[in-house]
């Protein structure tokens, strides 16, 4: 399905390292405003949860990712692998800003647009397009910004806030039942 070239594969692991580098200045922010919580999402346990649990989903997705949870910063950071479950958008590229996208139609945040600006520029310079053969084949500004958009009015329809949900009250229940919950 997906055709994976090293040129494009070099790009994909240089906006990986640079979304990491992000993540790393804004867990030492959180940590310098003393915002940051201690690790809320425990591996072993969501391990031992039966299949289809919101919990086991969500640490199967990290795993089949070759992920670890997040173990510092905010706990809104912290959750952040959670919003991938709840709504199942991929850690690829496009599902990185489909959740960005998702994020800001439920609770708008500067921080959401900002990051999406910046990966819409990375597609219109980089023009991942058939000829380049990626994880991205295909992927247009015009499909990108169809995607997007149909992830920002499925947040704006949710009764999803990210400052708020308390995954840990959730994740014995059907993945089904918490996206219903959430009307997701």
């Amino acid at each position: 399905m997906y055709n994976v070239s090293s040129q494009n594969r070099s790009l994909d692991i240089k906006i990986a390292r640079r979304a990491q580098r992000l993540t790393q200045r804004v867990t030492w922010l959180s940590d310098w405003l003393g915002a940051s919580e201690s690790p809320i999402v425990d591996a072993v346990y969501l391990r031992h949860l039966p299949e289809g649990t919101f919990g086991r989903t969500w640490i199967d997705t990290l795993d089949m990712a070759e992920l670890a949870p997040m173990s510092s910063g905010s706990r809104r950071q912290q959750l952040h692998d959670g919003v991938h479950t709840l709504t199942g958008y991929g850690t690829d590229f496009l599902g990185e800003a489909q959740v960005q996208a998702f994020l800001m139609g439920a609770k708008f945040r500067l921080f959401h647009g900002v990051l999406l600006g910046q990966m819409l520029l990375a597609v219109a310079l980089f023009k991942p397009g058939a000829d380049r053969g990626s994880q991205r084949e295909g992927l247009t500004v015009k499909l990108m910004l169809h995607h997007l958009k149909q992830a920002y009015q499925r947040g704006r329809g949710s009764q999803f806030d990210p400052d708020c949900w308390q995954p840990e009250n959730l994740w014995h229940l059907a993945l089904i039942d918490v996206r219903a919950m959430f009307k997701i």
